[in-house]
């Protein structure tokens, strides 16, 4: 199975119309238009009945303790941890492309609605749920597609990771609230096949 984006190269940079966070020299960050990319595959295994396509940062800090701060610097060696971006299930057998901002065209405080999405896709929860957990103008489910936004003073370029898995099952078995972690363990003996496509994104001006 082939899966490729005409956003961007694979292991190429994330152009900011793509990112939930943009570079600022004031400010260090500003919000940015926040579209989903383009995807499109091809090649897919005889028995598909529905795909899933997540999104997921592999090299979030694993600690908050420098995350942001003024002065300070995310180290390198810090352990690293999964943040999902986006979790798209129920997509249909016959569909083949995801128009670039038709999942995601803007940032939407306290959370786009879900799980429902277009054409009676659903979408999961990201992991901006619980990173905007405390702040009380920005609270609530994230479902959907928010792009990158790493920290602005963290030392390694973040590597995103789109993923799609062709399924041999027409409805991820979940319902209601659910994240990319359940999603990766409903489908879990259901992957005829997957196909990846990765970007990277960074807000430090040192690594741009």
């Amino acid at each position: 199975m082939k899966l490729w984006s005409d956003s961007f190269a694979d292991n190429g940079a994330i152009p900011e119309e793509f990112a939930f966070g943009k570079p600022d020299a004031a400010a260090h960050v500003v919000l940015s238009t926040n579209k989903n990319p383009h995807f499109m595959w091809e090649d897919v295994p005889a028995g598909t009945q529905s795909f899933v396509v997540t999104c997921h940062d592999t090299d979030v800090p694993s600690r908050g303790d420098d995350v942001n701060k003024e002065g300070r610097e995310v180290p390198a060696d810090l352990p690293r941890v999964d943040f999902f971006h986006w979790v798209l299930v129920d997509v249909p057998a016959a569909v083949a492309e995801i128009p670039a901002a038709s999942h995601s065209n803007g940032v939407t405080p306290r959370g786009k609605y879900g799980p429902d999405a277009l054409d009676g896709l659903r979408h999961g929860i990201n992991d901006y749920t619980a990173w905007f957990a405390s702040d009380e103008s920005m609270k609530g489910d994230y479902y959907g597609y928010d792009g990158p936004c790493p920290p602005w003073n963290d030392t390694i370029v973040h590597r995103y990771v789109f993923t799609l898995y062709a399924l041999d099952i027409p409805r991820v078995p979940l319902d209601g609230r659910f994240d990319g972690h359940q999603v990766r363990a409903a489908i879990q003996g259901h992957v005829l096949a997957e196909a990846a496509w990765t970007g990277t994104y960074t807000l430090n001006p040192k690594l741009a």
